[in-house]
């Protein structure tokens, strides 16, 4: 058999809290000051008692969600209520911290001359083969040194793709230009 357990009257809350729901009391009287509201027509219009609202407004611990949801509501602020633990900061926390972290970006292993077009009309001219391979530092190196002499408009595709991702890992996000 389960035994009935019943919501003290003065449930016992630490300093902080107390200071909270005075906080929140004092806001939802100055919310009926503003509108020119009396207490007793806000506390008919929630059906409650002026006393009642007195001690919402006190801040008193022993007032009860119901009450805060109708008062709210005779004020034109039941919207308000979906606010109430919307932007759980600490959980998502915890929770972003369990998550895996991303990986980093890597720059390709090799890079094919043929596949940089532009860089090779304007840099790499000299190089003997068409169909040379270079590493990421090798490419980068190239354009960081023959900036002035290339095109970005002319830049476009893989090519682009590939000096941004270039810039990114190799460069560290910055290209010396």
């Amino acid at each position: 058999m389960h035994k009935m357990r019943y919501m003290p009257a003065n449930p016992t809350i630490n300093d902080a809290t107390t200071r909270l729901l005075q906080e929140l009391g004092e806001r939802l009287r100055l919310a009926r000051l503003r509108r020119g509201l009396s207490a007793q027509s806000v506390a008919d219009a929630a059906g409650t008692t002026r006393v009642t609202l007195h001690r919402l407004e006190a801040g008193a611990p022993a007032a009860t969600l119901g009450t805060l949801a109708k008062v709210m509501e005779a004020l034109d602020l039941a919207s308000d209520m979906v606010l109430l633990a919307r932007d759980d900061r600490m959980a998502r926390q915890q929770l972003d911290a369990r998550l895996p972290a991303r990986r980093a970006a890597q720059p390709p292993r090799a890079i094919r001359l043929l596949d940089l077009p532009h860089l090779r009309e304007v840099a790499a001219w000299h190089l003997p083969e068409v169909d040379t391979t270079l590493s990421p530092q090798e490419v980068f190196n190239l354009y960081e040194r023959n900036w002035r002499h290339i095109d970005p408009t002319k830049i476009t595709g893989k090519e682009a793709r590939l000096l941004k991702r270039l810039t990114q890992t190799v460069g560290k996000g910055v290209m010396l230009v």
